[in-house]
């Protein structure tokens, strides 16, 4: 056993066992690896899995007559990595150290031993398990597989058992940085088989039906010689220009928040030139480097939250309350109706009515409804059967009489309470007593929208984001009256929905856009008073957030952005600025505070300069965002005693699924307690030391 075995006391060993297969060539031996569980706990290695695979290994390579090797996993997965579960408590850099040489010594073994290699990739391989198959020398793929990348930048460390060195030479830096970097830092995106194969990461794809019988007689046909697998060669003269192209990328993204990156360019820069050895020990160096980071340990937080807190919401209602929903409606026709249906459509795949003032607007409604599933078809995401079957789903009205048979009708309206309030008392004079209403309200009271009604208990806010497609947070809001089969009847259509749905307190705005609109206000704020708009923008550039302050102004768009701030300053005029300065831009019909250039440059508004007032004080980048920072840490603190959430936990998975905000980041707590933030504001940690930082 090696010092790590010890560390990691929970291992779920994934076990590797030999079993010696006669193909044409001779005796061939195939190794699976295998978790003993079902596909929901995909198979990881830890100290234990990995000194299996090596015996299996070994085992083969000494079996008289072998003329090959080839690794499998179990139905559905390959293998998805490092086991991180023990990660996050050590305290110990040479126990990283230990446990990073064994992955290296292990998986070379496929690499350097004397007989071919294969990698039969049967389903998901990520982070170590795709890197398992780089060791190979040769990899077929599942052609439905799912799950292929590389995540771990996105999780705040590096490619650390072969990859940074072996991809880059198998095909070159330019789609290996693809992967290591783009890939992963644009939220862990997934290769799709097709693309794997393009790339030169797998040689040859078989269907699923057949896919190890076929992997195997493949490679009888690569060890017999009568298929020969070409390398494209790998152009080391522009090898140093691209990896700095990349770097440059990386640098105006996230402004050094965070080392992971930058480390992982600089192993993909110096495999140009370095050996096998040396590529792996640099990777065991970084590794080692970056676990004992904080960074590091807010990445595994939040990466344990999205994996588990999310799928099992907190104070959540038994599920066995929740009520069938067979019917949907939807009160709006607009934009975010039609995509609300068109989600509706999609996941539950039940009847869906979508209503408006008049036939034009229905029509339109029903016009996009179409196009995104025409959009789905064109792109062989369904095919023309499912995609006839999708249209019959969708109907539209004028009134509420179609909904007198729904489980479940959304309003998306204008965000008006009054007009809100009408809306529900019309649909309570036609749908059954027991039908939930809910709201996709940002910022507004359920409790008030429910307070006139004969059923008020059957409301709940179930507040999308936008696009409505692709993010993946719902904030459901108990109203003072709901009762426990409304709310556990939302939280079972969020999950059909494959929503990570959030327990949130009828408050203003709930969690997301509270926050945003805080640290906005006094980004905002810092400009009125006489601060250059350059340099406000910039001041959370080292948080490395998705973007700068005034660019997700003007993605929500000026009237939005307005609106909402006018609900929080009316309901905390002491704490959100209300800026005089946003409402003369958008009277003055401007919706941003930056135009851009064909170039992708930037310049400020010419307009701004006559409607945009400013002050003399001048503040820098870094008052500014000490400003914004004590704003988030004291309402997240006033948050949480006022119980919108149950947990601190609940106020980051908020932020990383409903704002985007990066994993090295925990959310928002983590870095509060990290930065001493949250105590210099609040005289306490959000998290005690070692949840989502280094043990104390």
């Amino acid at each position: 056993m090696t010092d790590a075995t010890t560390t990691f006391p929970d291992e779920v060993v994934t076990e590797a066992r030999l079993r010696l297969v006669e193909i044409p060539s001779g005796t061939f031996g195939l190794i699976t690896v295998d978790n003993g569980r079902d596909h929901t706990r995909p198979s990881t290695f830890g100290p234990r899995g990995l000194e299996s695979l090596g015996k299996a290994i070994d085992e083969a390579i000494a079996t008289p007559g072998i003329v090959g090797i080839g690794v499998t996993g179990k139905p559905f997965i390959f293998a998805v990595g490092a086991d991180l579960s023990a990660i996050g408590v050590v305290s110990d850099p040479s126990i990283i150290d230990s446990f990073a040489r064994l992955g290296h010594d292990v998986f070379r073994k496929l690499g350097e031993c004397a007989v071919p290699t294969f990698a039969f990739v049967n389903g998901a391989a990520m982070g170590g398990g795709l890197e398992l198959a780089l060791h190979c020398r040769y990899r077929t793929l599942d052609s439905t597989a799912a799950g292929l990348s590389l995540p771990e930048v996105f999780l705040g460390l590096v490619p650390g058992w072969g990859g940074a060195w072996l991809l880059p030479n198998l095909i070159g830096p330019q789609r290996a940085l693809d992967v290591i970097i783009n890939n992963s830092m644009n939220q862990n995106k997934q290769l799709r088989p097709a693309q794997a194969l393009d790339l030169g990461i797998v040689d040859v794809l078989f269907e699923a039906q057949d896919f190890l019988e076929r992997s195997l007689a493949w490679a009888d046909d690569v060890i017999a010689g009568r298929v020969q697998v070409p390398r494209a060669e790998v152009d080391r003269a522009s090898w140093d220009q691209i990896v700095d192209g990349y770097r440059a990328g990386v640098e105006a993204r996230i402004h050094g928040a965070t080392p992971a990156p930058y480390r992982a360019l600089d192993l993909v820069q110096a495999a140009k030139t370095r050996t096998r050895d040396e590529g792996f020990a640099a990777e065991d160096a970084a590794l080692s480097e970056l676990v004992m980071g904080d960074d590091l340990r807010a990445s595994l937080y939040a990466f344990d939250l999205v994996q588990k807190r999310a799928k099992r919401p907190v104070g959540v209602p038994d599920k066995e309350l929740a009520r069938p929903v067979t019917k949907v409606g939807i009160v709006g026709a607009g934009l975010m109706a039609s995509q609300l249906a068109m989600l509706f459509i999609r996941r539950l795949q039940v009847p869906v009515v979508m209503s408006d003032l008049d036939q034009e607007r229905v029509d339109a409604g029903i016009a996009r409804v179409h196009a995104d599933i025409d959009a789905l078809a064109a792109k062989g995401r369904i095919n023309a059967d499912k995609a006839g079957r999708f249209k019959g789903l969708i109907r539209g009205c004028v009134g509420t009489a179609d909904f007198a048979d729904a489980d479940f009708v959304l309003e998306a309206v204008f965000e008006d309470l009054d007009v809100k309030k009408k809306v529900f008392g019309q649909l309570e004079e036609v749908v059954r007593p027991d039908c939930v209403l809910a709201t996709n309200t940002s910022s507004l009271s359920v409790s008030a929208m429910a307070a006139d009604l004969a059923h008020p208990e059957r409301v709940v806010g179930f507040h999308f984001f936008n696009p409505v497609a692709v993010m993946p947070l719902l904030e459901i809001a108990r109203a003072d009256k709901t009762d426990d089969p409304s709310l556990a009847t939302a939280f079972a259509v969020a999950k059909e929905l494959k929503k990570s749905a959030v327990l949130v307190a009828d408050a203003p705005a709930f969690v997301v856009n509270r926050l945003l609109i805080r640290y906005l206000a006094e980004i905002t704020k810092a400009v009125d008073e006489g601060a250059d708009f350059e340099v406000a923008d910039r001041a959370m550039d080292p948080l490395g957030l998705p973007m700068s302050p005034f660019a997700l102004l003007q993605l929500v768009g000026m009237g939005v952005a307005a609106h909402v701030s006018e609900s929080m300053h009316r309901a905390f005029p002491d704490r959100y600025y209300l800026s005089p300065n946003l409402q003369r831009m958008l009277e003055a019909g401007i919706d941003g505070v930056w135009v851009w250039n064909e170039d992708g440059s930037r310049n400020l508004d010419p307009r701004l300069a006559d409607v945009y007032e400013r002050g003399s004080t001048a503040l820098d980048e870094h008052e500014i965002r000490s400003r914004a920072l004590s704003a988030l840490a004291d309402e997240a603190r006033r948050m949480l005693d006022e119980g919108v959430v149950a947990q601190a936990q609940d106020i980051d998975l908020c932020m990383i699924l409903g704002a985007g905000w990066p994993f090295w980041l925990g959310g928002l707590t983590p870095y509060l307690d990290r930065t001493g933030v949250s105590e210099e504001v609040t005289n306490r940690r959000f998290l005690e030391p070692g949840v989502a930082s280094l043990p104390a």
